[in-house]
């Protein structure tokens, strides 16, 4: 299965060139690596609400990726806003996602419980965030790469199975 998928930082230093952003491109090296997903936009954004809200709601509707993942913005700065802004644009939450994120990452270190990322579907558009941190990004794979493809074809309208086949 052919999986579109979008990488977006949030990072108000990495849009500024003030650091350079790690995580961005190991999540795209992962997810292509892992679910062998086609990259079709990696890019880095301020730590601003309407600017990620608009760039979700572009890849959503516009350009139709199957799934976006973020990272960074999902702590407990003032800044750090990312949950807000994919929650205001989300039709439907997926809990369960950032709830695995915040348990299996909790196992590893218990900073992972102040992530605030949110993960649920904008139409047929996947959006999950994760921390910003290669560490996170890393875990956070190696978590969700078992669900993706399932939980794309189920976004798509597939109809599935729980074994993982489909059938016409």
């Amino acid at each position: 299965m052919n999986i579109r998928a979008a990488v977006i930082t949030i990072s108000d230093r990495g849009y500024a060139g003030e650091r350079e952003d790690a995580s961005g491109p190991l999540l795209a090296r992962l997810l292509q690596q892992k679910i062998a997903a086609e990259i079709v936009e990696q890019s880095i954004l301020p730590d601003e609400p309407q600017r990620i809200r608009e760039t979700l709601i572009r890849l959503a509707d516009e350009t139709g990726v199957d799934l976006v993942i973020t990272t960074g913005g999902t702590g407990l700065t003032p800044r750090d806003q990312t949950p807000e802004a994919t929650r205001a644009v989300l039709d439907r939450e997926a809990p369960g996602l950032a709830e695995a994120l915040r348990l299996e990452g909790y196992r590893r270190t218990p900073l992972a419980l102040l992530s605030r990322g949110v993960a649920g579907l904008r139409g047929r558009t996947l959006i999950v965030n994760l921390p910003g941190s290669p560490k996170a990004v890393r875990e956070g794979i190696e978590i969700l790469a078992p669900i993706l493809p399932h939980a794309v074809q189920m976004a798509r309208g597939i109809d599935t199975e729980h074994t993982g086949t489909h059938h016409a």
